[in-house]
């Protein structure tokens, strides 16, 4: 149940917030003024470069849509064959994640959300009528974008003495995390495995990158060649840290029993430690 009311919360509350976001903002602009605008900067030497721009962006909707209908396909085949892991109750907990961790962390959360439903919104807002819907999108997109940062930042400080890459993170990758074993075997990782590190640095650089190129777009003051190379560039950022994002759900609520209430807790139990994260198991006992 409590799985659940996260869910519907990661869904819901940055569903709601983007809601009121379009609510409030005037819905004047018509379709045709919209891209009356657009198209001078976008499609500029249109018969040169303008339809195989148009054609390689159109082609990340089909890339986003694999994306959006695979991986939960493959999760739940995932969860079908091999099933979550779990650990036996030991009885003895350790203390993983901080209190102001633990703030920050779902205030990234509750943010990197919004992002995403805003990002895949604007992405697909020809199925969700156009016209000025895309301004209304785009504004609450950069909104998020702007929320996102302090968490992220502070996230950014918090985790980073953990994140560097050690030698046995690529052990961690050549068995895939153990996640495709049927017993439970100690896997190569220490307090963060190399899949929470992909995803940190991948939130990190590629964060950074994306709100520099997004926020350019934004403003559409940049030559037409630079806003065409650093929409490619946007979007091909947000295909890569939409597929983590799901992976990261999936793991956190689904694929591994006890790791969501870690993160409500700051606890794990010491069995789960042992064996996802033996590494820094025997840092502690020693």
């Amino acid at each position: 149940m409590k799985k659940l009311v996260l869910f519907l919360l990661l869904i819901i509350v940055p569903a709601a917030v983007l809601a009121a976001g379009l609510l409030r903002v005037p819905a004047t602009v018509s379709t045709t003024e919209i891209f009356r605008a657009l198209n001078p900067i976008i499609t500029d030497a249109w018969p040169r470069e303008g339809r195989e721009f148009i054609t390689r962006v159109n082609s990340f909707k089909n890339y986003y849509g694999v994306l959006l209908a695979g991986l939960p396909l493959i999760f739940l085949v995932h969860y079908v064959v091999f099933g979550p892991k779990k650990f036996p109750e030991s009885g003895e907990k350790v203390f993983y994640y901080g209190v102001f961790l633990r703030l920050v962390h779902w205030g990234a959360a509750l943010t990197m959300s919004l992002l995403v439903l805003s990002g895949l919104a604007v992405i697909f807002a020809k199925f969700l009528g156009g016209g000025a819907l895309v301004l209304k999108l785009r504004a609450v997109h950069v909104g998020a974008a702007f929320s996102f940062v302090p968490f992220g930042v502070l996230l950014f400080l918090l985790l980073l003495k953990d994140m560097f890459p050690a030698p046995y993170d690529l052990k961690w990758f050549l068995v895939l995390g153990g996640y495709l074993w049927r017993r439970q075997r100690p896997v190569p990782a220490g307090k963060f495995n190399a899949g929470q590190k992909l995803w940190f640095w991948l939130g990190t650089v590629g964060g950074i990158v994306m709100f520099y190129t997004g926020y350019t777009l934004y403003q559409f003051k940049a030559p037409v060649s630079v806003l065409r190379q650093y929409l490619v560039i946007h979007l091909s950022l947000g295909l890569a840290v939409f597929g983590l994002f799901l992976v990261h759900l999936y793991m956190s609520l689904l694929a591994v029993k006890g790791a969501l209430r870690s993160m409500i807790s700051g606890y794990k139990d010491r069995e789960e430690v042992a064996y996802m994260h033996p590494k820094y198991y025997e840092k502690l006992k020693s």
